[in-house]
């Protein structure tokens, strides 16, 4: 009984700073902010209970919240297919037996380490102004230069295309992926006389669609929760005209900037209620797409 609780012990200790972690700054916060959804609270007076209201208002009275709303989905249903393509097409290239190919990996992964940062996110803003080199680009290819400030739609391309270009993490899933699919499939289909685009539908996406289904479920949640590239491209206003105005971006500004923390723990739910069902959807869908390998295939 003593070394069993030796060993226990042993485990608590090792789990305990997780445990203890998770509790102060997630489970607890999460409470918390539950509660003050419901309240009135300006971060300098206590909170006033408040009921409904913040969830009325911003279902009934703040227009600018489904702007957010539809800025942010569009945002992730033009984002997160491009950046999973992208990553899907450079794993492929990827997927070969070179010396150097650890360098490339590590290359094409240094996006997604640096890409979320303020240092990036200046530097895209810079790259896609007026006189950027974007703009130089598309001069030299006899193409009229695109005021990406000036038009929300163009603003937000620009958001999209910096989260296309933080591929890196999606890629390594995908290359992981591509190393589990047997080579005696494609060999098979060679004899076969299959084609490369034939060898891709049949055997590469099949057998690849449970990654598809995690990097979609992952790219997705990570996309309703970027900040920091709208808050620094758009100097933390979401303009032009609103374009930039994600939903984490409204959710600081309503929090921190106009001091309705009640407001925007109210809207910090709705959207995990969101990203839940979206989830869910995947995930109940995912039987008509995604194969899963059966042991009688082994």
């Amino acid at each position: 009984m003593k070394i069993a609780w030796k060993q226990h012990l042993t485990g608590y200790a090792f789990i305990g700073p997780f445990v203890l972690g998770f509790l102060i700054f997630t489970l607890v916060p999460m409470f918390v902010s539950l509660y003050l959804s419901f309240t009135d609270y300006d971060l300098f007076s206590a909170p006033e209970w408040a009921g409904l209201a913040n969830y009325k208002k911003m279902f009934l009275h703040d227009p600018k919240y489904w702007n957010s709303l539809k800025v942010t989905f569009l945002y992730v249903l033009g984002g997160v297919p491009l950046r999973l393509l992208f990553a899907l097409l450079i794993a492929m290239l990827l997927n070969t037996a070179s010396r150097a190919i650890g360098l490339y990996r590590t290359l094409f992964y240094l996006p997604s380490i640096i890409g979320g940062s303020v240092a990036v996110s200046i530097m895209w803003r810079n790259l896609f102004g007026d006189e950027g080199v974007v703009n130089i680009l598309l001069g030299s290819l006899g193409l009229e230069a695109v005021r990406w400030f000036g038009s929300p739609l163009a603003a937000l391309w620009m958001l999209i295309f910096l989260s296309v270009w933080q591929f890196g993490s999606s890629m390594l899933i995908f290359l992981a992926g591509l190393k589990n699919i047997p080579s005696s499939y494609y060999e098979a289909a060679n004899v076969d006389g299959a084609g490369a685009f034939s060898r891709f539908f049949r055997i590469t996406l099949p057998l690849l669609s449970p990654v598809i289904l995690f990097n979609a479920i992952m790219q997705t949640i990570g996309a309703f929760m970027t900040f920091v590239p709208a808050y620094i491209i758009s100097k933390g206003e979401g303009g032009p005209l609103d374009g930039t105005l994600l939903y984490s971006l409204y959710l600081f500004r309503q929090g921190f900037v106009f001091t309705n923390m009640g407001y925007a723990s109210a809207m910090a739910w709705v959207m995990l209620i969101i990203i839940a069902i979206l989830t869910a959807i995947l995930f109940k869908t995912s039987r008509f797409w995604v194969h899963y390998e059966s042991k009688g295939d082994q």
